[in-house]
């Protein structure tokens, strides 16, 4: 074998590693939950950066990137081939160009990283996080933001980061994922010389069993008795849904559902009257008022409000003794819930219903229910930490309504679950969260999974939540600690490099 053939087997070894090694680390998020796999598989992305040229750096990146998002969020394909109607092969393609494009954010910090430091402790320490997390941070605000599978996630509840989550949010706990990768790049490369291993060792056991330490403390106190819960998982088929002859047998299930239920709070999904509130017939909306009344409780349920002649919501409603109270969501989802200029093409090739709603205004207060404050959000808006805090310190309660029955039986569910563990855990607060098809859980203020439903089932869960009051640091300061952090670390990285 000549060298240029020997040189061509190198460069594809080190691609399809950089593909495995990404596809690995998606299995660090739930459901699979191998949360350490985040650790190896951002040092083996390291590795590979150290050995290659830098106009090679990005494409390893890029193919980090693209097995990463492949396993990690390919279930988007579900949503465009079996629900939207979209041809096999266009979805699949579709879900290339989606998957390839978020892989152009790991590929950016892998190229500035070999560009901006040469293979050494402050590349490991200083470069690589700041780039790994500050691209983490861009994608999760950037074109509104698509912040899923941001490695701090993968610690929640159990990994050993998961304790710094209440100081500095879920891109805290990347970018001390990404300092545990590089220590443990550090701690390789020295295991066999004699004492140089005990300072990677040493730092890597700081970081771990700090955070371990962090999940001792009780950041929020109890606010209040504890509180009954009926959580309502109605499964409906998401084919089914928006059919007007489906209708009157969803209003009548889920009335069965609140005949039935023994809580305090009843929570239903997002949008689980496929109808206006402003259609529903008056005597359907009594009955539910006076079921809340006769057993002292609240409803809070997910509806369409407005018209299609002018501005129309996706909203939760509260039913009970007070008078209604609304909350209208904020971060809308694109092509889904509005549609950008210029791609209305797209709404009407996936057939989605009611797919230009208005946003909901940024200081909605929290609702009034069974003696608690609760914050609702919306489906996809409990991926976003900042706008999750704006309801706090008045916020005792966390409630997210959601439909991932778009998603099928993919990972998608799981891995919106655990992000509403990270907001548990970031506010100290219980979240609640009432889907369509899954997962239906609550969620204590640790960010663990006190009780959930299967996924497809119909059922309701039942338990109690406690409400809390305070303020963690996160909570305080949001994202801004982190933030200043990667300025300052940026500004070490500038004037390290002047000659």
């Amino acid at each position: 074998m000549n060298w240029s053939s020997k040189l061509a087997q190198g460069r594809f070894s080190s691609a399809a590693l950089a593909f495995a090694l990404g596809g690995l680390a998606a299995l660090a998020f739930a459901p699979v939950g191998w949360f350490l796999l985040i650790f190896p598989s951002l040092a083996g992305l390291l590795y590979l950066i150290d050995r290659a040229s830098a106009p090679r750096v990005f494409m390893l990146g890029w193919l980090f990137g693209l097995g990463f998002f492949g396993v990690g969020v390919s279930w988007v394909y579900v949503s465009m081939a079996v629900y939207g109607g979209m041809p096999p092969w266009l979805a699949a393609f579709a879900v290339f160009l989606f998957c390839g494009t978020l892989a152009l954010f790991p590929a950016t910090a892998a190229w500035a990283t070999a560009r901006y430091s040469a293979p050494g402790l402050s590349r490991l320490l200083l470069v690589f996080p700041l780039m790994w997390t500050g691209m983490e941070w861009v994608r999760g605000w950037l074109f509104t933001g698509f912040p899923w599978l941001a490695a701090g996630y993968a610690q929640v509840p159990d990994g050993p980061l998961a304790g710094y989550a209440p100081l500095v949010g879920v891109y805290g706990v990347s970018w001390l994922s990404a300092l545990c990768a590089g220590s443990l790049i550090w701690l390789l490369r020295n295991i066999w010389l004699p004492g140089k291993w005990l300072a990677p060792f040493a730092v890597l056991l700081a970081l771990l069993g700090t955070g371990e330490g962090f999940k001792r403390i009780e950041w929020t106190v109890p606010a209040g008795k504890p509180v009954s819960v009926a959580l309502v998982q109605g499964n409906v088929p998401q084919e089914l849904k928006w059919r007007p002859e489906q209708v009157s047998r969803t209003l009548a299930d889920y009335a069965a559902h609140v005949r039935a239920a023994r809580a305090e709070l009843i929570v239903l999904p997002e949008t689980a009257f496929p109808l206006f509130y402003e259609d529903l017939r008056p005597s359907f909306l009594a009955e539910l008022r006076e079921l809340a009344k006769a057993r002292g409780a609240d409803i809070l349920a997910g509806f369409p409000t407005g018209n299609l002649a002018g501005d129309y919501y996706n909203s939760v409603v509260s039913i009970g003794e007070a008078p209604a109270q609304f909350y209208h969501k904020q971060h809308l989802v694109a092509f889904g819930e509005f549609v950008p200029p210029g791609f209305g093409w797209i709404v009407r090739v996936l057939h989605i219903p009611l797919s230009d709603f208005a946003r909901g205004g940024k200081d909605q207060p929290p609702m009034n229910a069974a003696g608690q404050k609760v914050a609702v959000n919306i489906c996809y808006e409990d991926v976003f930490g900042e706008e999750i805090i704006r309801a706090l310190p008045d916020a005792t309660l966390l409630v997210n309504v959601t439909n991932d029955a778009w998603f099928g039986d993919s990972f998608a569910g799981w891995q919106h679950a655990q992000m509403s563990q990270m907001r548990a855990l970031e506010t100290g607060r219980y979240m609640l969260r009432s889907t369509n098809t899954g997962v239906t859980a609550i969620i204590d203020q640790k960010g663990r999974v006190v009780s959930a439903l299967p996924e497809f089932v119909t059922a309701t869960l039942s338990g109690e939540a406690q409400g809390y009051a305070g303020m963690t640091p996160y909570a305080r300061w949001g994202n801004a600690p982190v933030v200043l952090l990667m300025m300052i670390l940026s500004a070490v990285t500038a004037i390290r490099r002047r000659p």
